[in-house]
């Protein structure tokens, strides 16, 4: 299918733009500079584009009422960006020094998964985490490299997740009320020349759309099969995450990075670190689960 116009956001590059957030209560979207610790909103209909810096590096934020849930530096926090107030709830690394967290979403039961990654990002010393709604923290994966894309599947019954290094989607039988895990499965195996997996979504077909870090693009592959069923061409390598957004959760919004590429690199790429979209896509996807509120039913 031909893909319509690929237009940036704002005029603005993140240092490691991730974890793009549709806010379906105020039409805006949310996205954080993992390393830069900023946590940015644009509302397309006044173009209002704000930063609110936490003072630290964050992973990822997902909706909570009000309120926002996020996975910072040094552990889960409520963040208010209205008054701009942080709230640490937990740490469940305390006695890890050299990690952080990266991506993160909440479930359709209202938990909010993120997982780690050592800074030096050479050995497995991650993990994949769950807060619940009660506040209490849970391990769900160990051993991971990086931890990133993070999907659950539209009958709520399979949970699909990305260590990037592995270059592989996995899935697991997701039990909704007990939020556990079984019979691990690689379900897609990319070729190193893709790029690596990174950040994902999920649209209403049940189809995977994942951001290729160093690969120049967003891909659409089938978990039932692990066949690529299209891709989708940008103007920087280091993309990063992706999410629908939009009335009608129609516009395929992309977040990219522009760390460690040097100065000939950013030359031929100058657009690195920016936040795309495209506008009524072709496809759709849906509303992001909220922390502390169950989905009553599948879409």
């Amino acid at each position: 299918m031909e893909i319509k116009k690929i237009e940036t956001v704002v005029d603005h590059r993140c240092i490691l733009g991730e974890g793009p957030v549709w806010d379906y209560k105020q039409n805006r979207l949310l996205w954080v500079d993992i390393v830069e610790g900023h946590i940015h909103q644009f509302t397309p209909s006044t173009q209002l584009f704000k930063t609110f810096s936490v003072g630290e590096m964050v992973g990822a934020v997902a909706l909570s009422d009000d309120k926002l849930i996020a996975a910072t530096k040094s552990g889960f926090s409520f963040i208010d960006l209205e008054s701009e107030v942080v709230e640490n709830i937990i740490d469940p690394e305390a006695h890890i020094a050299g990690n952080r967290f990266n991506d993160g979403k909440c479930d359709p039961a209202g938990r909010f998964w993120a997982g780690t990654l050592p800074l030096t990002e050479d050995h497995p010393g991650g993990a994949l985490y769950t807060l619940k709604p009660d506040l209490s923290v849970e391990k769900k994966i160990d051993s991971v490299s990086i931890s990133n894309g993070i999907a659950w599947s539209i009958d709520h019954k399979t949970f699909y997740f990305i260590d990037s290094p592995t270059l592989q989607v996995v899935s697991y039988e997701y039990d909704k009320e007990t939020g556990s895990l079984a019979n691990r499965k690689i379900i897609i195996e990319m070729d190193a020349i893709e790029g690596f997996p990174d950040g994902m979504t999920i649209d209403t077909e049940g189809m995977l759309w994942i951001a290729h870090w160093g690969g120049w693009k967003v891909a659409r592959w089938n978990p039932m099969t692990g066949e690529k069923l299209m891709q989708i061409d940008l103007p920087v390598s280091q993309v990063t995450s992706c999410t629908f957004g939009g009335e009608n959760y129609e516009d395929l919004y992309i977040t990219s990075a522009s760390i460690r590429l040097t100065q000939e690199q950013l030359q031929k790429e100058p657009l690195a670190g920016s936040v795309f979209v495209i506008r009524d896509c072709g496809f759709a996807g849906m509303p992001t689960f909220e922390f502390g509120r169950k989905e009553t039913s599948a879409f």
